[in-house]
C-alpha cells in the first residue's frame, strides 16, 4: 500500500453537499475521503500524541486531544463546555475570561436534529451546519437563537424534559433514521414548554431568547454505500492498525466492512493513511 498522508489527526472537515464531502486533516494537510469509498485503506497509529494546544507529547489524550495540564487549565476543557448551564463566568471564576467572551458570550442556536432519532442540541451560530454534520444528523432545524452559551444550556435543559439530548451511535451506524416532522415537533415543544420559555425570557430579556419560527428543516445525505453488518469499534490504543474496505462516512465515523472508528476521538494522534 502507498502512503497518502501522515500527521497529527484532527476531526474530519465536512462540507454540506449532496452527499456530504469529507476530508482527513493531518497537520496542515487535507486529504479528500469520499474518493476512497469502496476501496481498501489502512490507518496506522504511529505511537505518538501531541497536545493540540501546547504541542507537548502526552501518553494519553484528554478531552479529545489535550495533555493533562492543558485539560485542567483551559476554558474549552471545563465542565461548562459539556454542561453550559453550569457556566461560572458571571462569578468571576472562568478559566480564561477572554476565551469565554469570544466563544460563550456570543449567539448560540438551539436546534432539533434527527440522527439516531429526534434530539435537541445547541451550538454556536457560526457552527451551523458543521455541528449537524459532525453528529450525523439526517434532518436538522434551528428553533431558537439565544444570546449566550449558558442561556442556550438552560433552554436545552428545559426542552430535554420532552426530547432527548443524546445520539445513540450504534443506531446511527446501523442505517438511516426514519424521517420525522421537525416543524410539528418544534410547535409541540414550544407549546409544552411555553411557561418555562417565558420565565427564561423574563429573566434574560425577550431579545436574549428568540424563537426561529420561520426556519425550514435541512435534509442531509451522507456518503454511505452500505452499513456494516457488525458494529465492531476500532481502538487505536489497543491496535494501531485499522484496515478494510471503506463503506462510507457518517458524522465523524468511518464505516469499514471490518468495523467502525470515530475519527474525532483520536484528535492529536500521529497517523499515517495508506491506500
Amino acid at each position: 500500500m502507498a502512503e497518502l498522508a501522515r500527521g497529527a489527526l484532527s476531526k474530519m472537515a465536512a462540507r454540506l453537499e449532496a452527499p456530504v464531502q469529507y476530508a482527513f486533516r493531518l497537520g496542515d494537510e487535507e486529504l479528500p475521503v469520499n474518493p476512497l469509498i469502496g476501496q481498501s485503506i489502512r490507518l496506522e497509529y504511529l505511537g505518538a500524541i501531541h497536545c493540540t494546544h501546547c504541542g507537548r507529547k502526552t501518553n494519553k489524550s484528554f478531552s479529545q486531544g489535550y495533555c493533562y495540564p492543558c485539560m485542567t487549565k483551559l476554558a474549552q476543557c471545563d465542565i461548562c463546555i459539556m454542561s453550559p448551564e453550569k457556566c461560572h463566568y458571571d462569578q468571576g471564576t472562568c478559566r480564561e475570561p477572554a476565551w469565554g467572551e469570544r466563544f460563550c458570550m456570543t449567539d448560540h442556536v438551539v436546534y432539533l436534529a434527527n440522527s439516531s432519532g429526534i434530539k435537541v442540541g445547541i451550538t454556536r451560530a457560526t457552527q451551523i451546519p458543521t455541528r449537524w454534520l459532525d453528529q450525523g444528523a439526517s434532518q436538522a432545524l434551528p428553533i431558537l437563537r439565544v444570546a449566550t452559551r449558558q442561556q442556550s444550556g438552560l433552554v436545552e435543559d428545559l426542552l430535554r424534559s420532552q426530547v432527548p439530548d443524546r445520539t445513540n451511535w450504534r443506531a446511527l451506524l446501523k442505517g438511516d433514521a426514519a424521517p420525522v416532522d421537525l416543524v410539528a415537533i418544534r410547535e409541540q415543544l414550544f407549546d409544552h414548554c411555553a411557561d418555562g420559555l417565558r420565565e427564561l425570557q423574563q429573566r434574560f430579556g425577550l431579545q436574549a431568547i428568540q424563537p426561529l419560527s420561520d426556519q425550514q428543516p435541512v435534509e442531509i445525505r451522507y456518503p454511505v454505500e452500505a452499513y456494516p453488518a457488525k458494529l465492531t469499534s476500532f481502538n487505536l490504543d489497543k491496535d494501531p492498525l485499522v484496515e478494510g474496505t471503506l463503506l462510507g462516512i457518517k458524522g465523524q465515523y468511518l464505516l469499514f466492512d471490518t468495523g467502525v472508528i470515530n475519527i474525532r476521538k483520536y484528535t492529536a494522534y500521529q497517523l499515517a493513511i495508506h491506500h
